[in-house]
């Protein structure tokens, strides 16, 4: 097949985002597309796109946390030598910098290691082994489920998996979970105990929850008294508008229903500054940060305080951190627009193909007719464009309707997004030609 396309079509067909995109230099808006999947794959393309990897230029603009700041000694403010053992929940002045993030007192607020998904592994571990408070042993209760809103982040659906966890899928919206669906099951079923949420800029879809739905999440009824939100607030500051969307205050809400202790907190810096030598936080009431520091204290004698004292004398505060993912937003945008105007341009005639269009995040969610994003991915991977398999995005892997697909295009440079999107549309049109030839 091959399609001419002279000017790029109108109108937002992922409904995520309310205005259109400025399209960038790159892309050409009176050239005519001829090219086709078959001349795409003889290029022998090698494109990776499986995860929300930051592309180098991104950590470029941390190479002082390396080149600078370990020059300036490693005696934290209170005269702690960083290099030895010890301190827990973290430096004091990396857990006040943590609640300036979060907007959080630092006495409810830990700071960890590298990798926020180390520690909601260890949050669900220490759950399951000793329970929370108040509670007992998850593992003592019998049967554990938790509630997981689809399309979801496949890291989350693998620790549910890895552990035993029955994982219960439950529809996502612009607006946040289906609360409709959610206060059903958990009403109902006391071997829920939990629900994993990326409040802001969700993973894959970027949706953002609502009000109303946050309200919802810190009042229900739950049968379970151990009930737990899992708040993955990973894209906190990753803005791809000059709207700056903030995250809800859920500890706050949480409290004002009663449920004090329902919520655990997750971020980290592992997307502002270097993504493998970022510093995580936990955040949660008082009564859970003195039960993580009673599970922890067996498992670790401190984190990494070096890693926190560079960040702190880093990243200083809150203004100082926005104004460097201003500078990680002028070089995704661009990206994430550029994979736009590809798919308008190739699919955009299609009623039944959509796609979002974030305003913050690292993810674009493409949804297929039933039935072809599989055969898409495989498509995709034969002319040199790698995507995460289909079906990632849901429990165990299975996407009952095989239609959604997800696409990181912050890693490539522009220019290989651009042929990337390219070659992800042509896949999907040429799968949908094989199931036409198949029902003739």
């Amino acid at each position: 097949m091959r399609i001419n396309i002279t000017r790029l079509p109108e109108g937002n067909l992922g409904g995520i985002l309310d205005r259109d995109w400025p399209v960038p230099p790159f892309i050409d808006k009176t050239t005519t597309m001829t090219t086709t999947y078959e001349e795409l794959r003889a290029q022998r393309l090698s494109i990776d796109m499986t995860r929300g990897k930051p592309a180098a230029d991104q950590l470029d603009l941390s190479q002082a946390l390396i080149d600078d700041v370990a020059a300036a000694g490693y005696l934290s403010r209170d005269g702690i030598d960083c290099r030895n053992y010890g301190h827990l929940l973290g430096l004091p002045e990396a857990r006040e910098l943590g609640g300036q993030l979060l907007g959080l007192p630092a006495d409810q607020v830990v700071a960890g290691g590298n990798s926020s998904l180390e520690l909601m592994h260890d949050a669900i571990v220490f759950a399951m082994l000793h329970g929370v408070v108040p509670g007992e042993a998850w593992c003592r209760a019998g049967e554990v489920a938790f509630l997981c809103p689809v399309p979801g982040y496949d890291r989350h659906f693998a620790i549910c998996e890895a552990l035993g966890i029955r994982m219960i899928a439950v529809p996502m919206n612009d607006d946040g979970p289906d609360m409709d669906r959610v206060e059903s099951l958990v009403a109902a079923d006391p071997a829920i105990k939990g629900i994993w949420c990326v409040p802001l800029y969700s993973n894959p879809t970027g949706a953002i929850y609502s009000p109303q739905v946050v309200r919802r999440l810190a009042q229900m009824t739950t049968a379970a008294s151990d009930f737990r939100l899992f708040w993955d607030d990973a894209y906190r500051f990753h803005h791809l508008t000059e709207e700056r969307y903030a995250s809800p205050a859920i500890l706050a809400e949480c409290a004002r229903a009663g449920h004090p202790d329902r919520a655990l907190i997750f971020a980290s810096t592992s997307k502002v500054t270097l993504a493998g030598a970022g510093m995580a936080l936990f955040a949660s009431s008082r009564r859970n940060v003195d039960w993580w520091q009673r599970c922890a204290s067996v498992r670790t004698i401190g984190p990494d305080k070096l890693n926190q004292l560079r960040h702190v004398r880093y990243l200083r505060d809150r203004a100082t951190l926005e104004r460097l993912m201003d500078r990680h937003r002028a070089i995704l945008q661009p990206k994430f627009a550029a994979l736009d105007a590809s798919l308008h341009a190739l699919l955009g005639d299609l009623a039944e193909v959509s796609w979002t269009r974030p305003k913050g995040g690292y993810f674009v969610s493409l949804f297929t007719p039933d039935g072809y994003a599989k055969r898409t991915v495989e498509l995709a991977a034969e002319a040199g464009v790698v995507l995460t398999p289909a079906g990632a995005a849901f429990p165990y892997g299975d996407d009952p309707r095989d239609r959604h697909l997800r696409i990181a295009p912050s890693c490539p440079s522009a220019a290989q997004i651009e042929q990337a999107g390219a070659v992800i549309a042509l896949s999907l049109r040429r799968a949908l030609d094989e199931g036409v030839r198949r029902r003739a």
